[in-house]
């Protein structure tokens, strides 16, 4: 009995499937390809806040600037990796002008029922990897669960939670059950 290899993927194999199908999204860690379908409203509505909630904070206290997919990440060989929501740092005290080749600080994705799996395992194994703060917002459990750099297990928060990025002594804070409020309205 024989043992079989998975097929591993290249970044432009994962990119050249984006273009014949955008109404998808392609990602590839460590060669493995991951694909999800168009996201749910609830899922778009949690970006949409969260984009707000990040980015007056990130830029009010001059951090960085806050972006959404589709943009790669950690593009190397047989990675690449779209997150729901990501900071990246300022340069210089400026934005970069191209975030791909800046490891931002913290990466934020946005559970649904046909990614669940691949934030939870194998991309929360590659931004521990990488060393970044990853965020996974549970809208079923109203949840958020916070994975720091080196952690075995996450934080796991369901009322207010406070962002401190480095550097910083006034925190972001976020009323969860709040937030769940807002973005789970009629879907």
């Amino acid at each position: 009995m024989s043992a079989t290899s998975p097929r591993l993927w290249s970044v432009e194999e994962a990119h050249a499937l984006q273009e014949q199908d955008p109404s998808r999204r392609y990602e590839v860690v460590d060669g493995e390809l991951l694909v999800s379908p168009s996201p749910r409203r609830s899922h778009q509505r949690a970006v949409v806040h969260l984009l707000r909630l990040l980015g007056d904070f990130v830029v009010s206290c001059g951090v960085g600037e806050v972006l959404a997919s589709p943009a790669d990440l950690f593009v190397e060989g047989r990675t690449s990796v779209q997150p729901d929501v990501f900071v990246i740092p300022f340069v210089n005290g400026r934005p970069a002008a191209d975030a791909v080749d800046i490891d931002p600080i913290l990466v934020v994705e946005v559970l649904s029922p046909a990614t669940a799996r691949h934030d939870r395992l194998v991309k929360r194994a590659l931004y521990q990897r990488k060393a970044v703060e990853y965020w996974i917002v549970d809208l079923d459990a109203q949840l958020l669960e916070r994975w720091l750099p080196g952690a075995d297990r996450p934080e796991v928060w369901a009322e207010e939670f406070l962002w401190v990025p480095e550097g910083l002594t006034t925190p972001l804070s976020i009323d969860l059950p709040g937030f769940f409020g807002r973005v789970l309205g009629p879907d």
